[in-house]
């Protein structure tokens, strides 16, 4: 059996009939029936089948992974066979997701334990939580009487991999559940897990692998992660369990302003949040996406400056940057329904247990339609609600994107993540670990993390240069203090442990999550929350700022700790986060490129503006106001310039007082942009040894420069070249290849963080990897954690995949380029353009200038 989609679904009574008849009692009285996930997934399980189970929140997805274990738990107690050994390991990308699960199973437990006991029967199955916030007592506990379910986060499965006594207690697992699998596979926290998955199973060959998730895609590419390979041709077998579009769907765009250009920041600010209010007292309870931490602050601030009195003590704001105590006190209410509101940025996306929602609101675009229907799929929790969401939309660009973005999720289509693959400095980190439990060939070695799904391609030469790396081999290294930190015996093949202090070093570096510089913030003895170091450097004596909803004054910084005090009458400096904007997706703007292109056509071939406007209608599903506004939008761009599209690459060329400026038209979202803009700006300064500026957005980008830029030979350099050759000397000597090095060198363990009770902070880090970086650049410019860094950088930073096709589109003359001549920007460069001028920094000069470019266009075309 491949990989393949679950077609049988099973009947209630044959369900029940598989079960004990505690469970079966149990889940009679409490749930009286299954949901569909649990009709095609529990008696897989069962079986001991790994299955991929993907379906909306609220649909019993996660009791479909636990039923067949908890059967089978209690079946081992009752016949008295139940062991002092972990038959069950849950991981989890979330602390708090974590804690969930461990009283979402508690409770049942409690239920079945009483009925047992009624009976004469003693169950004492254990489950417990295991993550870095675990007490030392408690750890110590779960030697002695290990939980029979391991409730766990992939740092933490990696350690106890390499705890001597725990390993011990994992030799016989079962099962394991990957939860929220979409947000692990996408990074290298997903790496990692994917290679900790392979070491359990070595330990357990008959291990059974289930992988839970709301929205995902591609679904078959996401269950070999899962399971990885048997052999070096053959994924291990996988049953698919897909309900994801099992409920009803009610996602509206809607915009609080009626004229997206000739308006005010005032009008704006009025009407969005008198809209927001308006649809919070419309319901129960409201959840509140942002896409940044600020918004969520700000948004907090404005409802209760806006309405006074109204949202006192029933609205929270929720993020990644409060304190673990406030956040878990706002879910706690949350769920216990007693806040009308919550403003949150990404931090309650996942499936932690938030009680009911029935509306969800998305301020901005989610950038995805994976992550909009996840953010949405946090509404309509009970079974068959219906799945209720409302996007609100301020400004052209978003408006298009949105429509687009509902119109895919209505009818069932998804982006596509991406998974990294090869990643060096995770395995490197993963070699050393194995290393120190066992004395293993090289030959099992890379047999076994070939059998990982993200390194199934690793090939011999990049294996072998990340041995020799930490064999020490590269002496040179030590006078930067890296020094060698496994035994390997080249001619025997053998590899083992180096070092008293070696299992140690691991136990204290290991992961994925690179160190981030953060700011204490207290309220004299507690903590109230953090910022980053670069808004405490902006802080002045007396400066007003919020944090979790709240109004603070900076009093004065000792450390890596400020002390404020509750600052209620001043208005507030909100703190500007960085790097938060989320990208486009490649699919979704592909997407939208389609759209144009129909557009363009109706455009083209003159159709009645009615006709064009019922086109929209019909095929955007939207209101006759969306449609009359994205009609406005795109007749003025055709009459001004041309409507860029899936075939055509608009370049407009404009010269003004700041120099001369590029317009590309290149509507594949920042990742590719990304991509594209450096390769092409490094070109373009090698042939006319200028300095060339650049400004992206998702939907293309600028370069700018005080000399005429020679865009028709650019071009054909580009197109006539490997764009990853162009690409790597584009960033050499970028920062965030500087800061991407650091992070590489860390997870590689080339930069401890911790050593010998002393921790290093980021500033050290940092400066550390700047003379490391130049060291290795002496020794070997290709050495291999450089060369993860460049490839993190173009690969998962950018998106050079999804790049390179669009320079074969432009090769194969799929997508043709087109120059135009202007003397200002055309109506679909104007946030381009707005984005790379130095005076438009602040929004009411941004508002004025789309204004005035506005009624330039309007004036050139004779609609003034």
């Amino acid at each position: 059996m491949p990989i393949e989609f679950q077609k049988e679904k099973y009947s209630d009574k044959q369900i029940f009939a598989s079960m004990h008849p505690l469970l079966r009692e149990w889940f009679k009285e409490t749930f009286g029936c299954f949901t569909e996930p649990q009709r095609y997934a529990i008696l897989n399980i069962h079986s001991m089948q790994n299955t991929l189970i993907t379906a909306p929140t609220g649909t019993g997805k996660t009791l479909a992974a636990f039923a067949a274990i908890l059967n089978e738990l209690i079946t081992l107690a009752d016949l008295g066979k139940l062991e002092d050994k972990v038959y069950c390991i849950y991981v989890s990308p979330l602390r708090a997701l974590s804690n969930d699960i461990e009283r979402n199973l508690n409770e049942p437990l409690r239920a079945i334990k009483e009925k047992a006991k009624k009976q004469g029967k003693k169950l004492n199955i254990r489950v417990a939580v295991r993550t870095g916030d675990t007490p030392t007592s408690k750890r110590a506990s779960m030697l002695t009487k290990p939980p029979h379910i391991l409730i766990t986060t992939p740092e933490s499965i990696a350690i106890l991999l390499n705890a001597p006594k725990f390993r011990e207690h994992m030799k016989d697992v079962k099962w394991v559940i990957i939860d929220e699998i979409h947000a692990l596979a996408e990074n290298k926290r997903g790496v990692h897990l994917s290679l900790s998955l392979e070491r359990l199973q070595r330990l357990n060959p008959g291990l059974c692998r289930i992988g839970l998730s709301a929205t995902i895609a591609p679904i078959e590419e996401v269950a070999k992660f899962l399971v990885g390979l048997k052999n070096e041709k053959e994924f291990r077998d996988c049953k698919i369990v897909d309900v994801r579009f099992a409920k009803g769907l009610d996602i509206q765009v809607l915009s609080p302003i009626k004229d997206m250009i000739n308006t005010t920041q005032e009008e704006i600010h009025q009407n969005l949040y008198s809209l927001l209010d308006k649809l919070i007292q419309e319901h129960r309870t409201t959840l509140i996406f942002t896409n940044t931490r600020s918004a969520t602050e700000r948004v907090v601030n404005h409802l209760k400056d806006m309405f006074p009195g109204r949202y006192e003590g029933i609205i929270g704001a929720h993020h990644s940057s409060m304190s673990r105590k406030w956040r878990l006190s706002i879910e706690k209410r949350l769920k216990e329904g007693k806040l009308k509101a919550v403003v949150c940025s990404t931090s309650l996306e996942l499936g932690i247990d938030i009680g009911y929602i029935d509306l969800v609101v998305l301020i901005g675009s989610p950038k995805s339609i994976a992550r909009g229907l996840q953010r949405i799929g946090r509404s309509g929790h009970r079974l068959h609600d219906v799945i209720k969401g409302r996007i609100l939309v301020m400004d052209r660009d978003d408006l298009v994107e949105c429509v687009i973005l509902a119109k895919c999720a209505k009818e069932k289509k998804l982006d596509k993540i991406h998974i990294p693959e090869n990643c060096l400095d995770v395995l490197a980190q993963h070699i050393y670990g194995i290393a120190i439990a066992e004395r293993i060939h090289e030959r099992e070695l890379y047999n076994l993390i070939r059998q990982s799904y993200c390194f199934r391609n690793l090939s011999k030469k990049d294996f072998n240069e990340v041995l020799s790396y930490l064999a020490g081999e590269y002496s040179s290294l030590e006078t930067r203090n890296v020094y060698g930190k496994i035994w390997y015996d080249r001619e025997t093949g053998f590899i083992g442990r180096r070092g008293k202090l070696a299992r140690v070093i691991y136990m204290t570096n290991i992961g994925t999550i690179p160190d981030e510089a953060k700011i204490k913030v207290k309220v004299g003895n507690e903590t109230i929350g953090y910022i980053d170091e670069v808004f405490l450097e902006r802080l002045h004596k007396g400066d007003v700022f919020t944090l979790g909803g709240e109004k603070y004054m900076f009093l004065y910084s000792r450390g890596m700790t400020i002390q404020v005090k509750p600052e209620e009458k001043r208005p507030p400096t909100i703190p500007n986060w960085v790097s938060e904007m989320l990208p486009l997706s490649f699919d979704l703007a592909c997407e939208i490129q389609h759209f144009r292109k129909l557009l363009a056509e109706k455009f083209e071939y003159k159709k009645p503006k009615k006709e064009i406007l019922e086109f929209i209608k019909r095929y955007a599903h939207c209101s006759d106001f969306t449609a009359e506004t994205i009609y406005n939008y795109f007749y003025q761009q055709y009459r001004y310039a041309k409507i860029p599209h899936e075939n055509l690459l608009l370049v407009e060329q404009i010269k003004d007082a700041e120099g001369n400026h590029v317009v590309f038209h290149t509507l594949y979202g920042r990742r590719v942009n990304d991509a594209l803009s450096r390769a092409l700006a490094w070109i373009m300064s090698k042939l006319t040894s200028a300095d060339i500026f650049i400004s992206v957005n998702d939907n293309g980008f600028m370069l700018s420069s005080e000399r005429k830029m020679p865009v028709d030979n650019a071009l054909n350099v580009l197109i006539n070249s490997d764009l990853r050759t162009v690409l790597k000397q584009a960033i050499e000597d970028s920062e965030i290849l500087k800061r991407r090095f650091r992070h590489c060198a860390t997870r590689a363990l080339m930069i401890l963080r911790q050593y010998k009770g002393w921790e290093k902070s980021v500033a050290k880090q940092q400066s550390s990897s700047t003379l490391l970086l130049k060291a290795v650049k002496r020794i070997d410019p290709d050495f291999c954690i450089l060369r993860e860094a460049r490839r993190e950088v173009m690969e998962d930073a950018m998106d050079l995949e999804n790049a390179e096709k669009v320079i074969a589109w432009l090769k194969e003359n799929k997508l043709k380029v087109e120059k135009i001549q202007l003397s200002f920007p055309s109506p679909f460069a104007f946030n381009i353009f707005a984005a790379g001028r130095s005076d438009l920094v602040k929004i009411d000069n941004r508002l004025e200038f789309l204004k005035r470019m506005h009624a330039k266009v309007l004036e050139k075309i004779g609609e003034a």
